[in-house]
């Protein structure tokens, strides 16, 4: 383990009920609460506090009450997962793991570096490597608790773009979409409980890049996954197939985390279309069938759901608007960067595109409307935008950035509105 310092510019008093400790946020689903955002993104509302220069990294960071994690790759032979001081910066432990790999030469221009974003329970951080390995750290110190290679326990090969999912924790549970196909373990030992929904062989087909999420459809709670070629519904304890369907895609680029609406998923694909699957169920089977499909062709940004209205960021660097009751594209922005993540609070969405440039929109379905923009980063930007209360946490290549809220005086707490006003999967 060791430490390095960090460029502190402002200290930062941190609320420790804001937290971020796991892909996509609290509820997974890119929807935050806590104080209302400032209608500017100028530096008197959100002012730097600190940045640490670090190795290369696309993994998103996870924040405790005290605490940033960070990953990276060193020496393209080396992973690391770091701990930062939340109000600092300033290193408080590393852990590393031989573990690197390259990529194929298609895919170069995305980096050879780790991907996946990290999830911790509080006691243990839980790190997917891109060589298709989970390892468990203590949150404290550091201090490897355990590690599973899934190579050597089933024999799959290393996934030819890396393990990119991002784990979900759920009770003593951890799962994982790695050996081609959905794990389930034991948080506390790694030990594994279950292995389920199995993908083909091939570079088209193999591995995963989604991330599974956990709802309840027809009053079953169930995990929601997507792989390469298929959208399924799984039940967490036993890990049986509750229901499946095939989601066409360009050379199995099915990149976007499931997006539950009510008894029914929104998904997209890479050169394809987006579609909406209603999910019924009769004499205890579960019923599959598209409800609408558009051409508005996702890539890598899973949306943000608001007022029954899914905001996407397209392939063609374009938003768009669609309602998802109809599948009415309602309308399409100019174009941005290649990638955005989102976070959205009420009718407000904070979106951080690849250049490194911080979006503030407000969600509209009469018309994209642009309130403000601010570049924030000097690399790109394809980790995951973070939002814990006051406080905006940006992870570019090669650093670890932390912003606050200034002025104005900020409300009380706001709670973001339902995902969808859907009854019934048959509208």
């Amino acid at each position: 383990m060791s430490g390095a310092p960090a460029s502190v510019l402002i200290a930062a008093d941190t609320p420790a009920a804001a937290t971020w400790t796991q892909w996509r946020g609290p509820s997974r689903d890119g929807q935050v609460a806590g104080p209302t955002w400032p209608a500017k993104l100028s530096e008197d509302t959100l002012k730097p506090t600190w940045t640490l220069p670090l190795g290369p990294s696309y993994s998103g960071p996870i924040v405790s009450a005290d605490r940033v994690f960070v990953t990276e790759t060193r020496d393209k032979s080396t992973e690391v997962v770091r701990a930062l001081d939340r109000q600092t910066g300033k290193e408080l432990w590393s852990h590393s793991w031989a573990g690197a790999m390259s990529v194929p030469f298609y895919a170069k221009s995305r980096g050879d570096w780790i991907r996946a974003t990290p999830a911790t329970n509080g006691k243990l951080v839980f790190v997917a490597g891109m060589r298709d390995v989970l390892v468990a750290v203590d949150a404290l110190t550091g201090k490897e608790q355990w590690s599973v290679d899934f190579v050597k326990t089933y024999g799959t090969g290393v996934p030819d773009f890396g393990l990119v999912c991002s784990p979900l924790l759920d009770g003593d549970a951890i799962f994982i979409q790695a050996a081609n196909s959905l794990v389930k373990l034991r948080q506390d030992t790694g030990e594994i409980i279950w292995r389920s929904f199995e993908g083909k062989p091939g570079v088209m087909s193999a591995g995963s890049f989604s991330s599974p999420v956990l709802a309840t459809i027809h009053g079953q709670r169930q995990l929601v996954v997507q792989s390469r070629e298929n959208l399924a519904g799984i039940d967490p304890d036993s890990g049986k197939l509750l229901w499946s369907h095939p989601v066409p895609s360009f050379r199995g680029m099915n990149i976007l985390t499931p997006t539950v609406v009510g008894d029914a998923v929104f998904t997209s694909s890479y050169q394809n279309r987006s579609w909406l699957y209603s999910v019924a169920k009769a004499a205890g089977t579960f019923d599959v069938q598209e409800a609408w499909s558009n051409n508005a062709q996702g890539y890598m940004s899973s949306p943000v759901v608001i007022a029954g209205h899914a905001y996407l960021h397209m392939g063609n660097q374009r938003f768009t608007c669609i309602d998802l009751t109809t599948g009415t594209r309602i309308w399409n922005s100019d174009a941005f960067g290649k990638y955005v993540s989102l976070v959205a609070q009420g009718d407000r969405i904070l979106a951080l595109d690849e250049r490194g440039i911080l979006l503030l929109i407000k969600a509209d379905p009469k018309g994209f409307q642009l309130l403000d923009q601010r570049k924030v980063a000097a690399e790109d930007t394809w980790a995951h935008l973070v939002v814990c209360g006051e406080e905006v946490f940006v992870r570019e290549l090669r650093a670890m950035s932390a912003f606050r809220w200034q002025a104005p005086k900020l409300s009380a707490d706001a709670t973001p509105p339902a995902t969808s006003p859907r009854a019934s999967a048959d509208e």
